[in-house]
């Protein structure tokens, strides 16, 4: 959600530039309209989106920017007509969008996030007019680097019972992320084999995901080294410098999840795909255009598609899913004063395939 203009009363862990020097500065949320809840954050995963869009790779320059999509919380204060379905102390969480036009084609059919008038992200979207809140109007909206925030009930889930609320936040981004692809193509279905390149945060999380759909899962990833890893979630995994074991895979595989976010060679990866129903599917935000092989996808009838987070529906399925799975991300709990150098380790590629997140009651030591 944006902040009301010369507004007071609540903070923010922000960038004022593309470095990554995070500062505290005092803002003010709005208070709930009618269908708006209020929450306290308790708990905001770090994603490398957040990177992305801090440090300008995304062409977004909003600043100052608190970032954070993966927030888990407790509720506050609720509008009368969002008290049907929250109540004071519920514990909830917040993924990637705040608002939607919640009127268009795509958003009647659970694709908020493709909505035709476009949607709000929750952090460095620009607050549309006509929306209530007009003293957010003309600002950008902050994310759940901060101490609280006031969303729409539509884009707020309720955690299920028993799931932690530092678990609960990340699985908002790469949770829905990897499930919406998976409920489309492998939920459901039997003998699936699902590959899944990279395996950081995730990866991790897509691999967690297929085996519990009942799927077999390849890890492909740059070199062997966390073979050990793989296996430990019941995974295979294959270093794509293998020439010859990519070879092996020729026409096996029925849906590749891509989560890397750097530009790398997927035609080798379309090779593995089963003609005419395999499917690769996108999931990194890479800038450089890819490279398509066309003579590999007219003779083996493949699919390469891409997708971003998913609909609101869905992403309550997802946490119902994980919930009963027992499917969590791999976290390390971290305060607010150490939010920066976190940032650093993923800018480097050292974060490994853990979540930092952030507690946010550890930004009033600032």
């Amino acid at each position: 959600m944006a902040c009301v203009v010369g507004g007071k009363g609540s903070f923010m862990l922000a960038a004022l530039d593309k470095e990554y020097k995070m500062t505290k500065l005092e803002i003010g949320r709005p208070a709930p309209g009618p269908e708006d809840v209020a929450i306290d954050i308790i708990y905001c995963g770090m994603c490398h989106s957040d990177l992305s869009n801090i440090n300008g790779d995304w062409g977004r320059d909003k600043y100052p920017l608190a970032p954070g999509h993966e927030i888990g919380g407790v509720v506050r204060e609720v509008g009368e007509k969002a008290a049907s379905k929250f109540k004071v102390g519920d514990h909830v969480s917040v993924g990637c969008m705040v608002l939607s036009c919640m009127t268009c084609g795509m958003c009647d059919q659970g694709f908020e996030q493709h909505c035709f008038k476009g949607k709000t992200l929750t952090y460095c979207g620009a607050y549309p007019e006509g929306m209530g809140h007009d003293d957010c109007v003309g600002t950008h909206t902050n994310g759940g680097y901060s101490t609280d925030i006031t969303v729409h009930q539509r884009f707020v889930f309720k955690v299920p019972e028993g799931m932690p609320l530092e678990v609960a936040g990340p699985l908002c981004c790469a949770g829905i992320t990897t499930y919406a692809p998976l409920a489309r193509h492998v939920k459901g279905k039997k003998d699936q084999h699902v590959g899944v390149v990279g395996f950081g945060g995730l990866g991790m999380m897509a691999a967690k995901i297929s085996k519990a759909m009942g799927a077999k899962v390849t890890i492909f990833s740059r070199s062997d080294a966390k073979k050990a890893e793989a296996a430990a979630l019941g995974a295979d995994l294959v270093a794509t410098s293998d020439s010859d074991s990519i070879a092996a895979m020729s026409r096996s595989i029925d849906t590749i999840l891509d989560t890397v976010s750097e530009f790398h060679d997927i035609g080798k990866l379309i090779s593995t795909l089963k003609p005419v129903t395999g499917t690769l599917v996108l999931l990194g935000g890479v800038v450089k255009p890819f490279e398509l092989p066309a003579f590999s996808l007219l003779f083996s009838g493949a699919t390469v598609e891409g997708s971003l987070i998913g609909g609101c529906d869905l992403t309550q399925e997802m946490l119902e899913f994980c919930s009963e799975n027992k499917i969590s991300p791999d976290i390390e709990i971290i305060a607010a004063k150490d939010a920066e150098a976190a940032l650093h380790k993923l800018h480097e590629g050292v974060g490994g395939a853990k979540r930092f997140v952030i507690k946010m009651e550890t930004l009033k030591d600032m």
